[in-house]
């Protein structure tokens, strides 16, 4: 039988999870709003896209696919405030470069060129932003993509937290290459390329101080050399996505409610390591909602899942990639979780976010 089928990957422990929810009738912004669950999409839908408006922005992906001179190009931005600047296994000069990568990476795009905009608070140390502009450029170095332009800000004492990043990408699709949620079919198999929750716990760590046996490190990668090897296989892939803020339930809400289709998720096939699954249960926590950096979720047509498969497990970034469900034709626009009680459950797109400031 083959591993699409066979769902075979070490059981998490989910008791203790909960999943904390600031309210949705507020009449300010709350921190929620910038958790990338249903407050962001509210401030993105009901705000933002109706004063740009646009066919570009109506995309709603990690990175918009633009034509421009004959050319197909993906195109991106995001900004970075994760508190502590420096925490095991990056940065946020890391994150900067790897998550504008990623995103592009999320189109089919290799990331040609990047902005990048320092905000620095006043008072900050010379020698920190020195560190975070040298880890900056050496994850660029990694990623393939060079810094072409770029802006520093300062900010008065109090108002900043040190250091805030801007970075914006641009990058080739190759042609033949469509990734976007409404080609999800039923029948598609959704393959994680490796363990969830393992930023989100790693930056609660550092920042709450928290020990928990072991030091988790931070999974941030830049994913386009992965890409590249399952575009190799075959460039009919459906959609990617890299399970950033909200976690890997936020990702599959999304592809679910743009496709029309329904997701079942195997619970016991999500590969949690034990050191984080033990964390979130200890905070009550849910790992499917925990923020990634270097992980992404695929939707692929099952006559070429096996070949997928084998693909991201040959690559170092992928070694523990794993079948975790299928899209299918009930309950639509519905993620669902198999549970390894036997049960049924909703996995619905989380309100705001279980760790803040993460990214």
């Amino acid at each position: 039988m083959s591993e699409v089928t066979d769902h075979l990957v070490t059981p998490i422990a989910p008791e203790g999870w909960t999943c904390p929810a600031p309210l949705r009738d507020r009449p300010r912004v709350v921190m929620g709003h910038g958790g990338g669950g249903a407050l962001s999409a509210e401030l993105v839908q009901q705000i933002f896209a109706p004063a740009y408006g646009g066919e570009a922005l109506a995309q709603m992906g990690d990175a918009a696919a633009v034509t421009l001179g004959g050319a197909r190009l993906a195109f991106s931005t995001d900004s970075y405030v994760v508190r502590p600047l420096f925490f095991p296994g990056g940065s946020i000069g890391d994150l900067a470069v790897n998550g504008t990568v990623n995103d592009l990476a999320m189109r089919g795009a290799r990331a040609a060129y990047l902005s990048c905009g320092f905000i620095l608070e006043e008072g900050v140390e010379l020698d920190v932003v020195s560190r975070v502009a040298e880890a900056l450029g050496a994850a660029a170095r990694t990623a393939g993509v060079e810094v072409a332009t770029g802006d520093t800000k300062v900010v008065e004492s109090g108002h900043g937290d040190g250091i805030y990043l801007n970075t914006a990408g641009i990058g080739l699709v190759p042609t033949g290459v469509d990734l976007r949620p409404e080609r999800v079919v039923p029948g598609d198999v959704v393959i994680v390329s490796g363990a969830v929750g393992v930023h989100g716990v790693a930056i609660m760590s550092v920042r709450e101080g928290l020990e928990f046996g072991v030091e988790i490190e931070s999974d941030c990668a830049a994913l386009g050399s992965l890409v590249e090897a399952m575009l190799a296989v075959t460039p009919d892939l459906h959609v990617l996505r890299d399970p950033t803020r909200g976690g890997l339930a936020a990702a599959l809400n999304e592809i679910a409610q743009a496709s029309g289709t329904g997701v079942v998720l195997q619970e016991r096939a999500v590969p949690v390591p034990a050191a984080v699954a033990n964390a979130c249960a200890i905070l009550g926590l849910d790992p499917l909602y925990v923020a990634n950096e270097g992980k992404l979720v695929a939707f692929v047509p099952r006559e070429h899942a096996d070949a997928v498969l084998a693909a991201m497990r040959a690559h170092p970034l992928g070694r523990e990639a794993a079948v975790i469900g299928e899209a299918v034709d009930t309950h639509p626009g519905m993620v669902v979780a198999r549970t390894g009680l036997g049960g049924t459950r909703v996995v619905d797109l989380p309100i705001g976010e279980q760790l803040p400031r993460i990214c």
